[in-house]
């Protein structure tokens, strides 16, 4: 089993360091066998759906497979993952296994504003399309302004925005955060590890998968019409999916979430994942 911990993190430093890095990551990863996976609010009420992933699911999948799936691309973890491999590692934190990872844990109780976003993903072998039960997801991503705690100036004492979740009998985890807003140089995006477990993902075990959940376009434009998510629009309109250094190999498509819900209400990002 590979141990992606010890991959670079230049990703989201911009396009310009980006280049060299995912050439040389995807260099050495192999394919991994068996187990490798609120803020204005009313202003874009309007419902915002998609089918844009084929492959996204809901927490209600059958917890049995029939058929083999697309093993989901190996990722970056990016510069941030405060998972022990880039400096600070938060996996091992009391507070760190939760669902709703909006606010910080431990000395501080700072909540992350912007529009709620749920996220549920499915974590299945893609070999045989089984759910994986028990295994774990630890979830990561940058704030409304496209900051991330424990690494960006200001935000060294917030750990917010992070969490892991064991699965259930579907393989399924679900997490209560915010939208992520984006910043430059990249798509806006969801990081998310998957280990063999929550006792590996708590104790630095080796990490099964890692990669990231990309957002629809039409999503984010609804979403970055609310207020605090103004430096998003720029950023937003200086990147696409197809030019992004993570997904625009293959357009995000076996990474692209299926979105339900509204803006006003609340937001809900699903995928499947083969790992």
């Amino acid at each position: 089993m590979t141990d992606d911990r010890t991959h670079d993190h230049d990703h989201d430093l911009g396009l310009a360091h980006d280049v060299e890095v995912l050439i040389d990551r995807r260099r050495l990863l192999g394919i991994l066998g068996g187990l490798t996976v609120a803020g204005a609010l009313a202003a874009c009420a309007a419902p915002v759906t998609s089918s844009s992933s084929s492959s996204a699911s809901s927490s209600g999948s059958s917890s049995s497979g029939t058929s083999s799936l697309t093993e989901v691309p190996d990722e970056t973890a990016g510069p941030y993952p405060a998972d022990g491999s880039n400096g600070p590692n938060s996996l091992d934190d009391s507070g760190i296994v939760r669902s709703d990872i909006r606010a910080s844990y431990g000395t501080s109780s700072t909540v992350a504003t912007g529009t709620p976003l749920t996220v549920r993903l499915t974590v299945r072998d893609a070999s045989t399309g089984d759910a994986l039960s028990g295994a774990a997801v630890y979830l990561w991503h940058a704030d409304q302004q496209g900051r991330y705690s424990i690494y960006s100036n200001g935000l060294e004492a917030e750990n917010y925005l992070r969490g892991v979740q064991e699965t259930d009998s579907t393989g399924t985890v679900e997490f209560s955060t915010v939208f992520p807003g984006c910043y430059d140089g990249r798509w806006p995006h969801i990081h998310f590890e998957v280990y063999e477990s929550l006792a590996a993902a708590t104790t630095s075990g080796p990490i099964v998968k890692t990669s990231q959940l990309a957002m629809p376009k039409e999503t984010c434009e609804a979403v970055y019409a609310a207020s605090g998510y103004e430096a998003s629009v720029q950023n937003l309109a200086r990147t696409s999916l197809a030019s992004d250094m993570v997904f625009g190999d293959d357009g995000g498509i076996h990474q692209l979430a299926s979105i339900s819900g509204s803006v006003g209400s609340g937001l809900a990002a699903s995928l499947t994942i083969g790992v």
